[in-house]
Parts: structure tokens; sequence; C-alpha cells
């Protein structure tokens, strides 16, 4: 059964509250391997190491207000079990509270048809707002990859333009040691996808076994940006946006390869292969 075009741009995908403190931003930055080094101040106070200097790591955007798998409700009409997440990006407007209690809507802003045989493109957009003072704190984008759901017919969106990198070095490396562990870790940030956690379920997908969630992927990425560009300066960091192009298992090196115009992409080193690619960075305008 083919999906509704009109369903999907217009389905209600319910509200997001969340109150989270402290805690919960060093327990992210730790999920995506911030903190190694126990003598790197800098990182410290993004992992509640400094008492006088608790900071908030970006990227945590994308997982506050998390609504769920909301494709699998079976109302959507998308085949939910050849869905692939392709892209990401996030925009930071405000700085993110250490604590605070955040209100979260995610919609549908766009789809593509590519054809019968060759899936769709679905565009989505998370905003979040601090509940006490309204303040938007950031929209968070993705390109979801409907891999059964082509041939739909109707209208189809604008293709959102990809980013090229650079024909020349890197201005900057910076390379992430992800931990064996790291997706057990990973998962308490709502995305508990046996995918990243079974290896029976990881075999049955086709891998050798559990590999890394996309977002700790994409998260390692931001904390390159943060320590390349804005010298762990969380005001400076503005958005990031990116494609997801490979798997990564955990334990892994990540080298994150970083241009002065805002152009990265990360690379697995033990396998040279690209996992984000087409990455653009920018500062926050008001910083």
């Amino acid at each position: 059964m083919a999906i509704d075009r009109d369903h999907l741009m217009n389905f209600d995908i319910p509200e997001m509250r969340q109150s989270y403190g402290p805690r919960d931003a060093a327990q992210y930055a730790l999920s995506i391997g911030m903190g190694q080094d126990p003598m790197d101040m800098s990182q410290l106070a993004y992992v509640g190491g400094l008492q006088d200097d608790i900071r908030v790591m970006p990227a945590i955007a994308n997982v506050l207000g998390h609504p769920g798998f909301w494709l699998s409700d079976p109302a959507t009409g998308v085949d939910a079990l050849r869905v692939v997440h392709g892209e990401q990006g996030m925009t930071v407007h405000a700085p993110i509270p250490v604590e605070a209690t955040i209100r979260a809507k995610t919609r549908v802003t766009g789809l593509i048809d590519k054809g019968e045989g060759r899936g769709a493109l679905l565009y989505s957009e998370k905003e979040i707002h601090d509940e006490a003072t309204g303040t938007l704190l950031a929209t968070c984008r993705g390109t979801t990859f409907l891999r059964g759901d082509g041939g739909y017919g109707g209208a189809s969106d604008t293709p959102k333009p990809v980013h090229q990198l650079p024909d020349t070095a890197p201005d900057h490396v910076f390379e992430t040691q992800t931990r064996p562990e790291q997706a057990l870790l990973y998962r308490w940030n709502a995305d508990p996808n046996p995918l990243h956690l079974d290896p029976r379920v990881a075999e049955g997908a086709g891998f050798e076994r559990p590999i890394l969630h996309g977002l700790c992927t994409f998260g390692c990425a931001a904390h390159a940006l943060l320590a390349t560009l804005c010298d762990y300066d969380a005001g400076r960091f503005g958005a990031m946006d990116a494609r997801f192009t490979a798997h990564v298992f955990p334990g892994e090196t990540l080298r994150t390869e970083v241009w002065k115009d805002g152009s990265f992409r990360t690379i697995v080193t033990e396998r040279d292969k690209v996992a984000i690619g087409n990455g653009l960075f920018q500062f926050r305008k008001d910083a």
C-alpha cells in the first residue's frame, strides 16, 4: 500500500515534555566520548567534573524531547522495517540551560518521491522550547530514507543541496577513540534500538556485531567541531549538518577532518570509511 503524501505531511507527532539537569547533560557528554582525558579541563566542564564550571554540550539538542520511533506507527503508512536515517542537522538559537523543562514538537517538513523501487525521502524538523521562558533553544533536522515507499505519486519537494567539501587538505584533525561499550551507554539517550545492543539482532541485519548509533557518531563529530573551531566555547556553536554514509563499530577510531570554512567529515580510521560526509558547521550569529 502506497503512502499518502498529504496524510504524512500532516501527521500529528505528539509534543514531548522533558525535564533534565546537570546529571543528564554530563551523561550525554560521556556517551559521545567526552572526558576520556581526566586532565583536560575543557572536557571536564561538560562531563560534570568541575563544580565551579558546568557546561552543556550543544549536540544534546538532538536527544532532548525525542519523539521516539514514530514512523513505526501503522497509521503513518510507512514500511518501518526499511527506514534509514540519512542526514542530520541542528541549529542552536540560544544557550541550552544546564537545567530546564523543555517542550519539543516534531513535524514532517517535506517528502520526495524517488520512484518505485527507489524509495522516498522524508524531511522532519524538531523545535525545542524552554517551557519556563518560551525561548526557542534549538531546531533539529532529519532526513529519513523510506526505502520501501517510493512511487506513491503526487507532488515532491525540492531536494536539499549537498554541501561539497574543499579539495584542499583539512585545517584541523580531531580523533575520537570510541569505546567497545559506548552503544550500551548511548542507548539511555532515548534510543534502545536492539540493532546497537543485541548481537543477534545485528547479525540478522547483516552486521558482524552491534553498530554505534548514528547520532552518537554525529555527537562525536560535534565534539570535534566544538574543540577545533569553538575552543570548547558552547556559546559559539551555531549549526551543523551532515550525511550518514557508513556505519561505525564501537571501539573504532573516528578521525574528524575540519576546514576553516566549516566543512567537515568523519572517517573510521581502521576501515578508511567516511562515516559522516558533506558536513558543514556555522558559528552562532549572535555569539
